[in-house]
């Protein structure tokens, strides 16, 4: 029997993988790889890092050449020969070859690997030498040999999908000053609004000039450089532009071949991906497949399906009888310190063809809190309404790429949420949690499959029926005052069931908290009252994600300043930026988010913002008097330690503070403007580092913790005193005190906690009763529990295992303990007063109490309360 005869059109990811998997089935074979161009196996997906300079030697990106393929496979490979038709009643191609001029080749079989090619719309001056496209080698070397040209210093890259991203984050690596121009309003359309505006965010903060809803109508050449002319009138001018609007099939030798051919130019196949024609298949960016979550056709260009087609289409043309099931667009990105990544369908297509779902979101830690270095990652799921995982997507600084791999792995074997949250991963405090952000994610979505509470999103509160809802944060006072959303009510899980009458029972409950966990415990407690009520997914962190940042660009080293006039009139959404010489430009919206928010004490809102504008000397860094390292501090401890640090200052003095705390850095705002210090400068590094510049004030000025509306969250108030009356001697709610005073003594409140009734055994000894006691008071003594150690929970108290529990979960996120929690408020001046007419009821004995309380009686309280900035019971 003859030897088979296969041609592959197209080499790289699907036409080199076919042509050895071929080889390394039928050794007798005669196979012919043609190649348009000089490299038949390169890293396409590395060209953009070399440009940028972090992959150094060009021929590391070259992973197979045509001596390596002759050598080791025996096949024949012919570049610089580009095929021109199909001919398949002869079963003949048409060839033109640099070497051999035109001429045809038989074939028994054919697979087809022409990949996509980058669209060049038909626009004024779109030949223009400055205007690029990046698909190979020769047009990496191009456009690497135009930036290491001295007189390049700016570029402009239209188009926000992955090479778009990709290359404006290594051209500004590569020293250039960057603008990203997006006809949409947001990048990385793979991913849905709110996860792609953290990394909109991450590009803004290293640099990054985002022009988003903008149109190129054109292009000019304006001696070395081009200008780019946008729909709104505007003329932007860079050295070099990038084009990276998409890409489209590159098939149109293909037009009269009698091949099936898709609405958009792709080529149809089946699961074997064999095309209408027999003995002819096809592979790679070319392909339309079967999206393997929706069932829908798509076309999805990524090397791993292309490669594992190519292997798939070997096997057939082989008799294999190997079926491709299908692409569900597991891809991840890096931009500069943050990585995202999508798995399966996002929220857009799902609505687009109406298939019902549902969407949570959670922000856990990629490893133990407790351990050094741990980060937040933002995670969301999508999932059916029978707990059907339909997509997922992350974005993070660590731990994100594992993560989405987990729930790609779930998809494909059409898993579920109550699966996702018994998967058993591997643990160790320096990878991970207990409890992985993956099985978190199954825990929340397992509540909503089972009913247990009902979820809305950032979306459905714009479209909120405010006269038929009632939205409710249920966060502590010091996290609504330092922002929430505007139009809501403020009462804390915590006295919720005690608060009940404050709420409208014939409207529905829109809850919300900082990260959805405690807002899922108060719509637990208010469901079984009667009440109907919805959690926001994700809380408040998500909320203030999916909203356009305050923060401004953080200034890198750039070659080149921009023209003044280039920030006239641009995109809302859009960050332009100028560096060079030290100019100033205007600041316009972000349509981005923080990627690094705090879990307990929330963000600042808007009406805190600040324009940070770094000294000029020295390069534009700020000289400090005093340094404060707080890495590894879980909050409030930065805070603390800032507050500590600033006392032993004088006025007009520079603190520089490092933190690694994600909340730390809208902490530090609020706490700047609670206090009246002056926040000179406020940072995050790629590291995930935050570091600030804080004055010293010589009179700070004094503000009340409460919020005065939803657009003025910090106001003035004529009292800098608070007071909290504790009641309860349970210690969850003794927790919860000795935070509340520690946060407000740290923004320079004089706070006074009145201890009373069961409150008193919090600030007991641990020691036997005093001698000389009435009966009543030794039984009191014995039934009350001695010290802060002893203490019940009000809740799950469970013969004991519940404070046990608590505080090991406290530790375990580096959480300070409640006896270090009280310590470090006496440090801090708060005030410890004990209720003499308690004590004297409850036979209790001053030598009984912490050495530092203050003996005082009602009238001691009612005077510390005197014109006080706000005052709680507890």
């Amino acid at each position: 029997m003859a030897a088979k005869k296969v041609l592959i059109i197209g080499g790289v990811a699907g036409g080199a993988s076919a042509a050895a998997r071929l080889r390394r089935l039928d050794e007798h074979a005669s196979i012919i790889m043609f190649e348009r161009g000089e490299h038949i196996s390169f890293a396409n997906c590395g060209l953009p890092y070399f440009i940028g300079n972090s992959i150094k030697e060009r021929s590391r990106l070259l992973v197979q050449t045509p001596e390596g393929m002759k050598e080791r496979f025996n096949i024949d490979v012919r570049t610089r020969s580009e095929v021109l038709s199909i001919n398949h009643e002869q079963r003949l191609v048409k060839v033109r070859s640099a070497d051999k001029g035109l001429y045809e080749e038989s074939y028994d079989a054919l697979i087809l690997s022409p990949g996509a090619k980058p669209i060049v719309p038909d626009l004024p001056g779109i030949s223009g030498r400055h205007i690029y496209t990046l698909r190979n080698i020769p047009d990496m070397d191009s456009i690497k040999s135009k930036v290491d040209q001295e007189r390049t210093r700016s570029a402009i890259v239209i188009g926000g999908g992955f090479i778009g991203v990709e290359m404006a984050e290594n051209l500004s690596e590569a020293g250039l000053e960057v603008t990203l121009i997006e006809a949409g309003p947001q990048v990385l359309a793979p991913l849905d609004p709110e996860m792609a505006g953290m990394l909109a965010g991450e590009l803004s903060e290293q640099g990054i000039g985002l022009l988003f809803n903008e149109r190129v109508q054109g292009f000019e050449e304006n001696g070395e450089g081009v200008g780019v002319h946008l729909e709104s009138g505007n003329t932007v001018t860079a050295d070099l532009v990038l084009l990276a609007i998409g890409v489209t099939p590159d098939t149109t030798f293909l037009k009269n071949s009698g091949l099936e051919l898709g609405p958009r130019g792709h080529i149809v196949v089946n699961d074997k991906l064999e095309s209408n024609l027999s003995g002819v298949f096809a592979v790679g960016d070319a392909v339309e497949v079967v999206d393997y979550v929706n069932g829908g056709k798509t076309a999805i260009p990524l090397a791993g399906p292309a490669n594992k087609q190519g292997r798939i289409a070997a096997d057939n043309v082989c008799g294999l009888d190997t079926s491709y099931k299908g692409t569900q667009g597991t891809s991840i990105i890096k931009v500069f310190g943050l990585t995202g990544a999508a798995t399966g369908n996002n929220e857009k297509t799902l609505k687009r063809l109406g298939l019902p779902y549902h969407a949570i979101h959670i922000h856990p830690n990629s490893h133990a809190g407790y351990y050094p270095g741990a980060s937040s990652l933002s995670l969301k799921l999508l999932f059916d309404p029978e707990g059907v995982v339909l997509g997922a997507q992350a974005v993070g600084r660590d731990g994100v790429d594992k993560r989405i791999d987990d729930i790609a792995t779930l998809i494909r074997y059409r898993g579920n949420v109550m699966e996702l949250s018994e998967l058993e991963l591997a643990y160790a405090p320096p990878y991970s949690s207990a409890k992985d952000p993956v099985n978190m994610a199954g825990y929340v979505a397992e509540n909503v499959v089972k009913g247990l509470v009902e979820v809305y999103s950032t979306a459905e509160l714009e479209r909120r029926d405010e006269k038929n809802t009632v939205l409710l944060d249920v966060r502590s006072q010091m996290e609504h005052a330092a922002g929430h959303i505007p139009g809501s009510m403020h009462i804390p899980v915590d006295e919720l069931r005690d608060r009940l009458e404050e709420l409208d029972a014939s409207k529905e409950i829109w809850v919300y908290c900082q990260v959805g966990l405690r807002g899922y415990t108060a719509s637990r407690i208010l469901k079984q009252r009667g009440f109907r009520v919805k959690n926001l997914s994700g809380g408040y962190k998500t909320y203030r994600l999916s909203r356009p940042s305050p923060y401004p660009t953080k200034p890198r080293s750039l070659k080149k300043a921009w023209p003044d006039d280039d920030v006239q009139g641009t995109a809302p959404g859009s960050v332009p930026k100028n560096y060079g010489h030290a100019q100033t430009m205007a600041m316009k919206d972000m349509q981005a988010a923080s990627a690094a928010v705090n879990n307990t004490y929330g963000e600042a809102s808007a009406a805190l913002e600040q324009t940070f504008v770094p000294s000029q000397g020295d390069g534009g860094a700020l000289k400090a008097d005093a340094t404060l390292d707080a890495c590894g501090l879980c909050c409030p401890g930065p805070l603390l330690q800032v507050k500590s640090r600033m006392e032993q200052l004088h006025s007009g003095q520079v603190l520089q503070v490092t933190a690694t705390d994600p909340g730390f850095y809208e902490d530090i705002r609020a706490w700047a403007k609670m206090t009246g210090n002056n926040l000179m400068q406020l940072q995050k590094e790629e590291n995930g580092e935050i570091n600030a510049w804080l004055q010293k004030s010589e009179a700070p000025p004094r503000f009340s913790g409460a919020a005065a509306d939803s657009t003025s969250q910090l106001a003035p108030s004529g009292s800098n005193a608070s007071t909290i009356v504790v009641f309860s001697g349970d210690l969850d709610k003794a927790i919860a005190s000795f935070i509340i005073a520690n946060g407000a003594a740290a923004s320079g409140k004089k706070v006074t906690l009145f201890f009373t009734f069961w409150g008193l055994s919090i600030i007991r000894k641990n020691s036997k009763s005093a001698p000389g006691k009435s009966l009543i008071g030794k039984m009191f003594g014995t039934m009350l529990p001695r010290g802060s150690r002893k203490l019940k929970m009000s809740r799950m108290n469970m013969a004991g295992a519940g404070p046990a529990m608590i505080r090991s979960l406290m530790k375990s996120n580096n959480v300070a303990s409640l006896e270090e929690l009280i310590q470090s408020a006496i440090a801090q001046g708060v005030e410890i007063v004990a209720c003499q007419m308690s004590m004297d009821l409850m036979g209790l004995k001053r030598e009984e109490l912490v050495d530092e309380a203050v003996i005082g009686g009602v009238g001691y309280y009612l005077g510390q309360t005197e014109g006080g900035g706000h005052h709680l019971f507890i």
